[in-house]
């Protein structure tokens, strides 16, 4: 059983780049902006956190990747991988050394350097394994969802690339209105529906784009953090579900379901104590890898009836003004996914909604947000959940 820390730390400070193609830029230079726009917010310097936690999937493999631009003089650094989840996962390590008192302030950050590394999208080094390990591309992976859903749930597969398409229009909108998204410019449907195919049924306005980044928070026990903020956010759940395999091993894997979310989402929902996602959470921000990804998560995570989430999508259910407002900041889509960075830029977007802070996209008076990372395949990954309150209580 997990017990959890819910209400015990909180979120006094933030920082996140603009994502995106960020030639003139380097590591360093992405981290040190993130980081000091977190010191500014918080009215505190480098000299204030008294351990830090950096997430980075291959922009570094050591604790000096922060410790040198940052000039941290000593301080603790531990370096965080957990694929997609790794931003979160440092977020979360930052939370639980603050919440057990072995720190007074941490700090996690993450950053991804991708635009200029040779490559289109990620490398990674895959372990020995013994030959009968799938060898597919990501997009490929997840294009094996909207078949699959729409053969299901009786879609028709025209109405289902639709309804896809009005994900991706939904998160491109958002993203028009944040000024550090990587994509600010609204994509008519018709444009979406008609992009060049990637992994058929997905068109690449389908997928979510390659970018640099960096994002910062400032964690400390809830009960000092009016000290240091009018408005913290304080920590509810955080909850991480490591998949067995299961999906790649056994034929009743039906791709419908990601077993990791549900798992995930359970565990942080009774942390949290909420009984009914859709009405008690006022805004979430999903890991929308690729558009079917999105549909499948509304499904796993209690937001839409099982076979209903396309249903929700064209209600409007997920938009900027439905019911449950879904990445309002744009999304992996639109705001851009530098790995280590995106689990804290999901956080940055509640944060300064709880503040009011949002600009063009605020929503009303939110109380409770919801973060969701993915990171893998759809048969097996790594699910991070976090839900955040501005409220104690």
């Amino acid at each position: 059983m997990t017990r959890g820390i819910k209400d015990k730390v909180a979120i006094i400070g933030m920082g996140c780049t603009q994502f995106g193609e960020h030639w003139d830029k380097s590591t360093d230079d992405l981290l040190v902006d993130a980081a000091y726009e977190a010191f500014a917010d918080a009215g505190l310097g480098p000299e204030d956190i008294d351990a830090y936690w950096l997430g980075t999937m291959q922009s570094g493999y050591a604790g000096i990747v922060l410790s040198g631009p940052l000039k941290s003089q000593y301080k603790p650094v531990t370096r965080v991988e957990n694929m997609c989840a790794t931003g979160s996962d440092a977020f979360r390590n930052a939370c639980y050394a603050v919440a057990s008192g072995a720190y007074d302030m941490a700090m996690a950050i993450g950053v991804e350097k991708l635009k200029d590394s040779g490559y289109s999208g990620l490398t990674i080094a895959e372990p020995p394994h013994d030959g009968t390990k799938l060898d597919v591309t990501a997009p490929a992976a997840f294009s094996l969802l909207a078949p699959a859903y729409f053969n299901k749930f009786g879609v028709d597969p025209k109405q289902g690339k639709e309804v896809l398409a009005k994900i991706a229009w939904k998160n491109h909108k958002n993203g028009s209105l944040n000024p550090k998204a990587q994509y600010r410019t609204e994509i008519p449907m018709e444009k979406i529906c008609s992009s060049p195919m990637v992994a058929a049924p997905l068109g690449i306005l389908d997928c979510s784009g390659v970018a640099d980044g960096a994002a910062a928070a400032i964690i400390v026990r809830a009960e000092d953090a009016e000290k240091y903020c009018k408005q913290p956010t304080f920590v509810k759940a955080l909850s991480v579900s490591a998949g067995p395999g299961h999906g790649a091993l056994h034929q009743d894997f039906d791709f419908t379901s990601i077993p990791e979310n549900c798992a995930a989402a359970k565990d942080a929902y009774d942390q949290a104590g909420i009984k009914n996602p859709r009405q008690e959470l006022s805004m979430a921000e999903v890991h929308d890898c690729f558009t079917p990804t999105e549909l499948v998560i509304y499904e796993d995570l209690g937001f839409s009836k099982r076979g209903e989430g396309w249903k929700d999508v064209l209600a409007g259910t997920f938009e900027l003004a439905g019911e449950l407002p879904v990445n309002p900041d744009g999304g992996l889509k639109s705001f851009g996914h530098p790995i280590g960075a995106s689990g804290l830029r999901m956080l940055y977007e509640a944060y300064l909604q709880f503040q009011g802070k949002a600009g063009q996209r605020q929503l009303k008076d939110p109380k409770l947000a919801l973060t969701h990372n993915l990171g893998g395949y759809p048969w097996q990954c790594v699910c991070f959940i976090s839900i955040v309150g501005s409220q104690l209580g």
